[in-house]
């Protein structure tokens, strides 16, 4: 079944190539949706795929992100099926 992670990334996940990582991830696990900074140095990132594909995507980011990373708040929702494609917003 197909579902939505609207995600919260805190810690020092700024410019250390964080979001470009995260596309090519998604983009290899064809999940769609997007990722952005945000002006409190958090990223936000909205993904949808199968439920194992997400919590697959999540561990990924986690594991390779784990000394940057300090708190992660991850909600679960249905996917609305909008995105085409995983990209880098501004």
């Amino acid at each position: 079944m197909k579902k939505q992670a609207h995600i919260y990334y805190s810690g020092r996940v700024q410019g250390i190539g964080f979001r470009y990582t995260l596309q090519d991830i998604a983009n290899h696990q064809k999940i769609t949706g997007w990722v952005k900074n945000l002006d409190d140095a958090r990223v936000e990132v909205v993904a949808q795929a199968e439920d194992e594909t997400l919590n697959s995507f999540v561990q990924q980011i986690n594991q390779q992100f784990s000394q940057y990373i300090k708190d992660v708040n991850i909600e679960w929702l249905p996917a609305s099926g909008e995105f085409r494609d995983f990209q880098v917003r501004f």
